[in-house]
C-alpha cells in the first residue's frame, strides 16, 4: 500500500512538471514566431523554421499547437494579451454607455499603438496568406460584435435598422487598424491618434462629450 501511495503522489507531480515544461516550450515557440514576423515576415514563418529557431522538433510544435492556423491563433492571443486586450471584459461590463464607448476606443487605440509596426506587417501578410487572413478576419469579427453591443447601449439618432447598422459599421471602421495606421501616418505619431480619436469618433457617432 505504501508503494502505491508513493506512486500515486509521484504521477501528479510528474504531470505538473510536464505541463510546466509544455508551457515554457509554447512560450519559446510563440516568441520565435513573433520574432520571425518582426524580421522576416511570411518568408521565414513556417513550422520548420519555428522548430529550428525554438530548438525543438517540428513534431513538438505539431503536438503543442496542432496546425499552423492554431499556432497563429495562439500567437495573436499572446500579442493581444500583452497589449492589454483583456480590458475588453471591463469595457463590456461598463454601465455608463458613454464611458463604455470611451473605454472601447481606448482599448483598441492602445492595442494598435503598442505594436503598430508588427500589426502593420501582419495585416500586410493577411492580404496574401489565407491562414493569416482568416485569423485577422476572426479578430475583426469579434471587434464588430463588441462594437454592436456598444452601439446598442448608446442613444440612437436613427431608430430604424439601417441606421443602426450604419452606426455599427462606422464604429468598426473608425476603430480598425487600417484607419488608426493611416491617421498615424497623417498626424505623425500613434500618440497623436490616441489623443484625437475619441473626439473624432464621438462626433461621428453623434455622442456629446
Amino acid at each position: 500500500m505504501e508503494g502505491n501511495g508513493t506512486s500515486s503522489c509521484k504521477r501528479p507531480y510528474e504531470l505538473g512538471k510536464r505541463l510546466e515544461q509544455m508551457g515554457r516550450t509554447k512560450a519559446t515557440v510563440l516568441a520565435a514566431a513573433r520574432a520571425q514576423l518582426e524580421t522576416g515576415g511570411i518568408r521565414e514563418f513556417s513550422m520548420e523554421s519555428l522548430a529550428k529557431a525554438s530548438g525543438v522538433t517540428r513534431q513538438t510544435i505539431h503536438n503543442l499547437f496542432g496546425t499552423r492556423s492554431a499556432l497563429l491563433e495562439a500567437l495573436f492571443d499572446k500579442i493581444a494579451t500583452d497589449a492589454g486586450m483583456e480590458r475588453m471584459r471591463e469595457v463590456m461590463t461598463t454601465s455608463d454607455p458613454k464611458l463604455m464607448l470611451e473605454r472601447f476606443i481606448g482599448v483598441f487605440s492602445n492595442f494598435w499603438a503598442k505594436d503598430r509596426m508588427l500589426l502593420k506587417r501582419i495585416h500586410g501578410i493577411a492580404a496574401v496568406d489565407p491562414e493569416f487572413g482568416r485569423a485577422v478576419q476572426a479578430r475583426n469579427q469579434r471587434r464588430q460584435m463588441a462594437a454592436t453591443r456598444v452601439m446598442e447601449r448608446l442613444p440612437a439618432r436613427e431608430k430604424n435598422e439601417q441606421g443602426g447598422a450604419a452606426r455599427v459599421g462606422s464604429l468598426v471602421a473608425l476603430t480598425s487598424f487600417e484607419f488608426f495606421d493611416a491617421l498615424a501616418e497623417s498626424l505623425g505619431s500613434a500618440e497623436a491618434v490616441r489623443e484625437q480619436l475619441p473626439g473624432l469618433i464621438r462626433r461621428a457617432m453623434g455622442v456629446e462629450g
